[in-house]
């Protein structure tokens, strides 16, 4: 029980921590649109990142797909990016009227090359036969789940007070964050490793 809480804490972790604020912009990000009462559609949006960074971890972490860090540090930063400018440009337009088919394809290819960034880490802290690594890695998927949980929460609650009590509209209020977002990621983009090959 205790190697459950060792790997689940490392997940939750990994996700929460100040310093490695991208996985928590990308979900900013992709929640800015809704609120509790699109539970359907941001349970769906975060399944499916949640299937897709899953699947890339066991892939990467078992072998079968290998990608350079500093490729997969680079595109982490471009799907936020692509994220909060497709805000950007839909605020106040009904979430009814968008295609579910094409924000959930995207959610899960989003979901792959963020799986791969989890790979990295993952197989930093736990070197060894990779028989022994499913078990593991299925603990830190769950304290990475977990912790996407909360992020969500807390932008949904956030978004929630905002436009309650401070009376800003759904569509202010996405213009503000996708705005906010694309300002924290663009130097993150310039600042990539990639440009330096």
């Amino acid at each position: 029980m205790s190697q459950f809480w060792l790997y689940f804490k490392v997940g939750l972790t990994h996700v929460l921590d100040i310093h490695a604020y991208d996985h928590v912009l990308f979900l900013i990000a992709l929640m800015v649109p809704y609120a509790f009462k699109d539970w359907k559609r941001v349970f769906l949006l975060v399944s499916l990142f949640t299937l897709g960074h899953t699947l890339s971890l066991l892939l990467s972490v078992f072998g079968i797909v290998s990608v350079r860090a500093s490729l997969v540090e680079f595109l982490i930063p471009i799907t936020i990016l692509v994220t909060a400018v497709f805000h950007l440009f839909t605020a106040g337009k009904s979430s009814k009227n968008e295609s579910v088919t094409f924000v959930a394809g995207i959610t899960l290819f989003f979901g792959i090359i963020h799986g791969l960034g989890f790979s990295n880490y993952f197989n930093s802290i736990l070197p060894g036969k990779t028989s022994d690594k499913l078990l593991p890695l299925l603990e830190f998927a769950l304290g990475i789940e977990t912790a996407q949980i909360i992020v969500v929460f807390v932008v949904l609650v956030l978004a929630y007070i905002v436009q309650t009590f401070f009376r800003f509209s759904k569509r202010d209020w996405a213009l503000v964050m996708s705005a906010f977002i694309i300002g924290v990621v663009v130097p993150m983009i310039i600042g990539s490793e990639i440009w330096n090959r």
